[in-house]
């Protein structure tokens, strides 16, 4: 009970309770605005690779997504279709695909050669047109997959580059914060927290915003990898039918 009434004894002396913290008045925007020279500059390059990097993510996500619906509608022509002429006839309106330029250049190569081969002699009978080298068919459905595979791969190495870079970045602005805040302690003679709270608190948004430019960097980077091996292996499979064809009607 003595006890008990000790506790209501300092509940109603004011002076007998802690004040509660104050809030803490400063922002983010006035913590950046009050770092100094250095942390402002890594503070802007870091801005500058995370707007990039989102750029190239909503760019490569919507040309993916592109290539993966007209890539869908061009197999189904490719199938369903007599003749390659009928195929070349749809290639112009379904140009985000890959197998496109994978069709155009092995057709290409096909029309190359049958045209060679259907040269004959006057008076002698027609022949059936044949390919003189499916082999070199077959290269011209490499270098297209190469191609097309670097349109597919183009700027996503600086998603790498971002995800590796931005955190050491945000971490040299952090380490110059800390020595500027080193120096307050010696110029003040104090350690109290008041002295080094702001210019800590300033450090340690650089490598926020570090963190906060590398991790969506590393995630879509290996996001949009994948489907690039995806695409890269229906490519494969597509040269494959392609040289099928070719080898069944022109050997």
């Amino acid at each position: 009970m003595r006890l008990f009434g000790t506790l209501i004894l300092a509940f109603q002396d004011p002076g007998l309770v802690a004040a509660p913290p104050q809030a803490d008045s400063h922002d983010i925007i006035s913590l950046v605005l009050a770092a100094g020279p250095v942390v402002q500059a890594v503070l802007v390059i870091l801005v500058l690779f995370s707007a990039t990097s989102w750029g190239i993510i909503f760019f490569k996500q919507r040309q993916l997504r592109r290539a993966k619906k007209e890539s869908a509608t061009f197999i189904g022509v490719f199938r369903k279709s007599a003749r390659f002429s009928e195929v070349q006839a749809v290639c112009a309106s379904l140009a985000g695909s890959p197998l496109v330029g994978l069709f155009q250049s092995g057709y290409a190569e096909l029309n190359a050669q049958l045209r060679g081969a259907g040269e004959a002699k006057p008076g002698d009978p027609p022949s059936r047109p044949t390919l003189r080298s499916l082999d070199a068919v077959d290269r011209a459905l490499l270098r297209a997959t190469t191609t097309e595979v670097g349109k597919l791969e183009q700027h996503v190495g600086f998603l790498a580059t971002t995800a590796s870079i931005t955190p050491y970045i945000g971490l040299f602005g952090t380490v110059w914060g800390i020595m500027g805040a080193f120096q307050n302690i010696a110029g003040v003679g104090s350690t109290s927290l008041a002295v080094v709270s702001q210019p800590i608190a300033e450090a340690l948004i650089a490598t926020a915003l570090g963190l906060f430019a590398a991790i969506p960097a590393v995630y879509f980077y290996n996001d949009i990898t994948a489907q690039v091996k995806k695409s890269a292996t229906e490519m494969d499979d597509f040269s494959m039918e392609f040289l099928t064809i070719a080898e069944r009607n022109f050997t």
